[in-house]
Formats: C-alpha cells, structure tokens, sequence
C-alpha cells in the first residue's frame, strides 16, 4: 500500500489547486466551499539528483523516480467533530492517511470568501486542529466505556489501560495534539490503536500570493515561528503560480522560476518534506539496462524488508543483498568496475538499508 499524505485545511484556502499542481491532475477548484466531497488522490514523484545519476552510469531503458500519495480532502469547518459541513465524512477521510499536510492561508484575494473574514493563518490551524482533537476525545470517551465494562470482570487488569485513557482524554481537553502526548512502551502502543487523527504527523503549508515571493511576506512568517516553536516542518509555496509552472515545459518553468528569485519549485520542497516527515529513505535498484529505480523505505528496516517492497518472490526466497551507496557506484561508472574495486558488499537479511544504497536482491525462486 502506498504511504498517503491527506492535504487538508479550512475551505478556500487553495488545497485542490496544490493538489493539481502536485499531480498535475484536474481536481475540481473553485471559489466556495465543499467544492471536494470526495476525496482526489494522485501521484507526486519525489525529486531526487541520486537517481539521475546512477541513471547516467547504468544508460537504462527506464528511470522510475519514488513517489509519495496525496489525498485532496474537503477543506473542515468549525464543527466538523460535531457533523457539520459533511465533518464526519471528511474526517474519516483524515483517518485513512499517514501524515497531514495542513494547508494555511497566507494570501489576500478579495475574490476568496475567508471562513472567518478575516486572513489569520493561525487562527486557521488553530480551529483545524481543535476540530481534530474534539473528534478524538470522542474516540477516546467510546474506548473509555468500553475498558470499563471489561473491567467489571477483573478491574486491576484494566487498572493501567483506563488510567492511560483518562489522562490521554485530559491532555486532549487541555487543547493539547495527541502527538504531544507523553508516554512509554505500552501506553504508545494503545496510543497507536486508537488511530487518532491529532496524533498524525503534520507539516504546514504557507500558502502565499505570488507577489510575496520568495520569503512570503509577513503572514508566513508567522507561521514559520509558530512551526519553529512546536518543530513541524513547513513550506512556503503559492500554489497557484506552481499549478501554472506544472503545465509548462520544464525548461521553461525553471527559467521562469530562476527570474522570481526561487531556488527550486514549491513542490520539489514539499514533496522531500513529506518524505521526511514519513521518516522515509530511499535506495536504488538498477535491473540490468532496463530500468533504475528509487523506492521509498522505512527508516530503519532491513534488506529483506526492502525485497518485499520490490517483490513478495523475492522476500520469499531471498538468498542475500549486494549492496553499495550510490555515489560508490557512480565513481565506479559501472557494477563491474564497482565489484572489480572491491565496493559492492554481500548483505544478509538483517542489514539495515542506509539512505541511497543500491541494491541487488539474490533470491531463489
């Protein structure tokens, strides 16, 4: 399954043009609220030079970049937890995702309704939020109830689960994000089976006007602080002049990008901060002279982890891994000269895949 980042933010704030711009998909966009009801998910490709240059050496038929799932969901209002504005449903849609891009408001448009009337980027993540948490303190009540009705036939063994939950629910009505909740081995691991939406990973996004490039002007500023100040990544970008720069030739939108000041695109950003903040990493395959690959991986997980990724075979009958970081590969121009060097290394299944190897599964079928 692919990992998914759901974009999501009040309405109007420009989530579906990011997402087009993203996928170069056609969401529908428009000027009023609930224009998403269904959700839109397309494929970004992740930018990475390593590729390119391992697809230098190799000459492959075919150069495969990583790529990261975004979910356009409809934009939340004030109430949402409680059902209003469709709440329930979008933010079921919330819960499917493995990440949150929030989607800030950082540029004037008289054009635009503002749900409040008012731009306040902050005000914005606020209510989005709270909305987040009073949902989950209601999915916290509901696994309340239920500990204490199986606690009635034994109460000391359900003695440490309820008083997680009821802490958890006090920190929630404190205002505070699940994902700020501090606990141990087994209270993270009941944490984790509630699927909370405020426990989600979150990074925001700075959506400016054009004319506040390239720093974005006061307002993003803003939220750059706030972000700094709970260590949530964020990225300034206007996405509808990178909607506009994705449907042009790519020479073109980077000179167009060049004469604006902006060292690379919006997207380029946003699309190695969700990277990181799924703490993925990437290796590289390269099958002979068709085709080069980059895969997204867990960091931290094994070679044979890596070969399920690729293929289920694989995994299945793995044998072992050669491996060698890509710039190793790159120096060398080519396997043999790599192996011939010395610098291709024989890996079994509990290698830990480090950022950039290539690797070569060995597997008996």
């Amino acid at each position: 399954m692919s990992l998914q980042i759901g974009i999501v933010g009040l309405p109007n704030v420009g989530k579906s043009t990011l997402f087009n711009a993203l996928t170069r998909a056609q969401a529908a966009v428009a000027s009023y609220p609930f224009t998403t009801i269904d959700p839109n998910v397309g494929v970004a490709e992740v930018p990475d030079e390593r590729l390119q240059r391992v697809a230098g050496v190799v000459r492959p038929k075919r150069v495969v970049p990583a790529a990261i799932e975004f979910v356009d969901i409809a934009g939340l209002v004030k109430g949402a937890s409680r059902g209003e504005g469709l709440g329930n449903q979008f933010l079921g849609h919330i819960r499917n995702v493995d990440a949150i891009a929030l989607v800030l408001r950082c540029f004037e448009d008289p054009d635009i309704p503002h749900q409040f009337g008012e731009i306040d980027p902050l005000l914005d993540m606020g209510t989005v939020n709270a909305e987040l948490i009073l949902a989950d303190i209601q999915s916290v009540d509901r696994r309340i109830e239920r500990v204490r009705s199986a606690a009635k036939a034994d109460p000391k063994a359900y003695a440490p689960q309820l008083a997680f939950l009821q802490a958890l629910r006090e920190h929630l009505n404190a205002g505070q994000r699940a994902d700020r909740f501090h606990c141990g081995e087994q209270e993270s691991a009941w944490l984790q089976e509630l699927f909370l939406l405020s426990a989600k990973p979150q990074l925001w996004i700075a959506n400016v006007g054009e004319d506040s490039l390239p720093d974005g002007g006061l307002l993003a500023e803003r939220v750059r602080q706030r972000a700094e100040m709970e260590n949530i990544p964020v990225v300034v970008i206007c996405a509808e002049l990178e909607a506009e720069l994705a449907q042009m030739e790519p020479a073109e939108a980077e000179e167009f990008r060049q004469a604006m000041g902006l060292e690379r695109s919006g997207l380029h950003q946003l699309a190695w901060a969700g990277f990181r903040l799924l703490n993925l990493i990437t290796f590289f395959t390269a099958t002979g002279t068709e085709e080069v690959r980059a895969w997204p991986l867990r960091a931290g997980l094994t070679v044979w982890d890596a070969a399920g990724k690729i293929h289920t075979d694989m995994q299945r009958g793995f044998i072992r891994a050669d491996v060698i970081p890509w710039d190793k590969l790159v120096e060398a121009g080519s396997w043999q000269e790599a192996r011939a060097a010395g610098l291709v290394r024989m890996e079994g299944r509990d290698y830990i895949v480090q950022d950039g190897d290539v690797i070569h599964i060995r597997f008996a079928v």
